[in-house]
């Protein structure tokens, strides 16, 4: 009766603490490349989260409100910020450059091992910017992120959501999406049972295997009869990728490889992607986590501009969960909640409002200040102060003149 509901989960102060790292770390590479933090409502409505083909209705939790309008807590960022960005923020000036930090819900799918219903991101959106070099800031700021929270084993996948679609518009419409989905999963042995020719099944694993060196998967794909529409977004992905290269060649400790593998056999979850997919996977020794996930979609903001006005946007999201447990097992992370800078005792009862001024004063510095309660002897606060890990313990008379005790480890 007493525990978290079923999918949800307490943080204690040192899951708080290692989050916060992680948080802060992210939030210093978002200021630095000019973006600002934007919170929307953790409610929307249902129609507002399925605009573009954003979710599944199946994995939104819903609610109604008094008016007995259809509401759900949010499943991801993108389409809040989207229809935030077109009615609230009418009239500004693109690009947008936003990020946030927030939790996620979604309803745990039947036969999920963890049963976990609410999630926590931290992400960015480029809104009003399109073209090459808005690819490459979002994948480059994706890279400086993972850089500054200290991560060494990590790859990102990089796909082309509306070249996948195309590429799969040869087959049969009644199974297209069985093709898709196959791909989607890495199932082979689904994709040879399908009622297809010989030709398209080949191109089915064709596809399924267009993953690798970008330069290997470039050529390979090349190999197809591409129309000129294909044919141009190969060559922006060649060019994307070679933008990429060349930027991280500069960085200043030329220290740093592109690990970029270029698999256009992506398929994501959320159909408003049109342009560059993207995730970032963990390295093997960490169980090769999803630890984010991106891409571009052009058309989601004209859902929601009263013209229907078209702004381009990319973006990504970073899953907090997931790169707790990676650098949880690099010791990267707190293993403390941190101490507080003081404990302030009053020497007797007649001391007590001065005692609080002394910790208020403590507090300007600034500082973290706790007040003793316990009114016991001496040694008892010492042991108490040494517990918490509290360095410095201000006894404070009646006089207000503290005597300062610096605390050694035992």
């Amino acid at each position: 009766m007493y525990q978290p509901p079923i999918g949800g989960r307490d943080l204690l102060p040192l899951d708080v603490a290692q989050k916060r790292w992680i948080e802060d770390r992210l939030q210093q590479v978002f200021d630095g490349w000019g973006y600002h933090r934007i919170i929307t409502s953790t409610l929307e409505r249902l129609d507002t989260l399925m605009a573009g083909g954003a979710i599944q209705r199946s994995t939104v939790l819903q609610l109604h409100n008094l008016d007995d309008e259809v509401l759900g807590l949010r499943p991801e960022l993108t389409a809040s910020i989207a229809r935030t960005a077109v009615t609230r923020m009418a009239g500004a000036t693109f690009p947008q450059r936003l990020y946030y930090n927030a939790n996620v819900f979604r309803r745990a799918q039947e036969g999920s091992h963890s049963r976990q219903q609410e999630f926590y991101q931290a992400g960015v959106e480029l809104l009003g910017g399109g073209g090459l070099l808005a690819d490459a800031e979002i994948l480059l700021l994706t890279i400086e992120c993972l850089n500054n929270l200290g991560l060494r084993s990590w790859s990102l996948l990089l796909g082309e959501a509306g070249l996948t679609r195309s590429l799969l518009s040869v087959f049969p419409s009644g199974l297209q999406e069985k093709v898709r989905m196959a791909i989607a999963h890495l199932d082979r042995l689904t994709l040879e049972s399908l009622p297809l020719s010989e030709d398209l099944r080949d191109r089915a694993l064709l596809l399924m295997d267009l993953r690798g060196k970008p330069a290997d998967v470039i050529q390979k794909v090349s190999t197809l009869d591409l129309n000129a529409t294909q044919q141009e977004t190969v060559d922006n992905l060649k060019s994307l990728i070679d933008l990429l290269q060349d930027s991280l060649s500069l960085r200043s400790d030329q220290s740093f490889a592109l690990p970029i593998v270029l698999d256009l056999s992506i398929i994501r979850t959320f159909d408003y992607y049109t342009g560059i997919v993207f995730e970032v996977i963990s390295g093997p020794d960490s169980g090769q986590k999803v630890l984010g996930q991106g891409g571009r979609y052009d058309q989601l903001l004209g859902q929601f501009h009263p013209q229907g006005q078209s702004i381009p946007g990319i973006g990504f999201s970073l899953q907090i969960e997931h790169l707790h447990q990676v650098l949880l097992q690099m010791g990267q992370l707190p293993t403390q909640a941190p101490p507080s800078d003081w404990l302030v005792v009053a020497a007797s009862p007649q001391a007590y409002a001065i005692a609080f001024a002394h910790a208020q004063k403590l507090r300007a510095d600034p500082g973290q200040v706790e007040l003793d309660l316990s009114g016991g002897d001496r040694e008892a606060i010492q042991a108490y102060a040494r517990s918490r890990r509290i360095a410095q313990i201000a006894w404070v008379g009646v006089d207000g003149i503290p005597t300062i005790e610096t605390l050694g480890e035992e």
